[in-house]
């Protein structure tokens, strides 16, 4: 196996081919030891892992503990960081990040502020993991997100991908938009209301990497030619003007009667959580892999920390 090449994860663009390769090879020497014969049970035992989560989470969270319990380790964490730790009282992200690398071997991070991680890193003494940072990335989440994708198209080659919904605040879909441009003879729509269309710092990326995209408003009129459907929340908490939010809100659903018109082999993914954008009727769909793409967090994340862990 590779030698894995990074100390932090902050952001997707420092994820090239042969580090993805590596990964997903880890995830799936992962996920088949825990449904088979565990024999990687033990091996971050003695290793602790801080989970310092100034936002609310239930899959990132809960599936990078249950990824360092299952591999041995132990956790410290706290219900919301903003609210019941030092942060409380004042204390600078830096000054809460010095402390812990006295603690633990690794941090697992969300922050309400883009680039937060990455400040993090700068001063970190152990790995820093970006779990969320404000509208920025979620690196970690386009790993299992492309995961998943490959899992249905294992070439990952001539693909058409719509991300729908939120693209401006969701940095689910700005991760995952890094990563595809790793892969040949990519396409990616946009299908967004205009208050929350794809930023252009992403639209630059994709052209200089020359993977073509474009813009719609009708999700119908695109649903039938692609392999993939991402579609994502509308953050009402990170809107400025209610007024916005109600021009963007339930604008786009995945109906039964669009999920009809998709090709039997495409799929539905959502990072979840979702309100309204993918009714509980499409959970049965056999193009539903929204629940599938949770459950593969648990095996990256298992990956990850094992591979920032394991020389260490």
């Amino acid at each position: 196996m590779s030698q894995f090449s990074l100390q932090h994860v902050v952001e997707s663009q420092q994820f090239d081919r042969d580090l993805l390769e590596l990964v997903f090879e880890t995830t799936d020497m992962m996920k088949a030891d825990l449904l088979g014969d565990r024999k990687l049970a033990k091996i971050l035992d003695g290793r602790i892992m801080a989970s310092l989560f100034y936002e609310p989470s239930t899959r990132t969270r809960f599936s990078f503990e249950s990824a360092m319990k299952r591999l041995g380790g132990s956790v410290i964490t706290t219900e919301n960081a903003r609210e019941f730790s030092s942060a409380a009282k004042g204390e600078s992200l830096s000054d809460s990040t010095r402390i812990m690398n006295g603690y633990a071997d690794v941090i697992v991070m969300r922050h309400n502020e883009a680039g937060s991680a990455a400040r993090a890193a700068e001063i970190s003494t152990i790995p820093i993991i970006n779990a969320g940072d404000g509208a920025g990335q979620h690196p970690t989440q386009a790993l299992l997100d492309i995961y998943t994708i490959a899992d249905s198209f294992p070439e990952m080659k001539s693909l058409k991908i719509a991300l729908v919904g939120d693209l401006r605040y969701g940095r689910t879909a700005r991760s995952l938009s890094y990563l595809l441009t790793k892969y040949e003879d990519i396409e990616l729509i946009f299908v967004a209301p205009s208050v929350c269309r794809m930023e252009g710092d992403i639209k630059k990326y994709l052209d200089k990497y020359q993977v073509p995209w474009r813009e719609e408003d009708d999700l119908a009129e695109v649903i039938g030619e692609v392999d993939c459907i991402y579609m994502t929340r509308v953050q009402k908490e990170r809107f400025h003007s209610a007024e916005d939010y109600q021009e963007a809100a339930s604008k786009y659903i995945l109906t039964p009667e669009l999920v009809s018109l998709m090709k039997q082999e495409s799929i539905i993914m959502h990072p979840l959580p979702r309100v309204d954008e993918i009714p509980a009727a499409i959970d049965s769909r056999p193009q539903a892999r929204y629940f599938e793409q949770a459950q593969n967090g648990l095996y990256v994340r298992m990956a990850l920390l094992y591979l920032l862990l394991q020389d260490r």
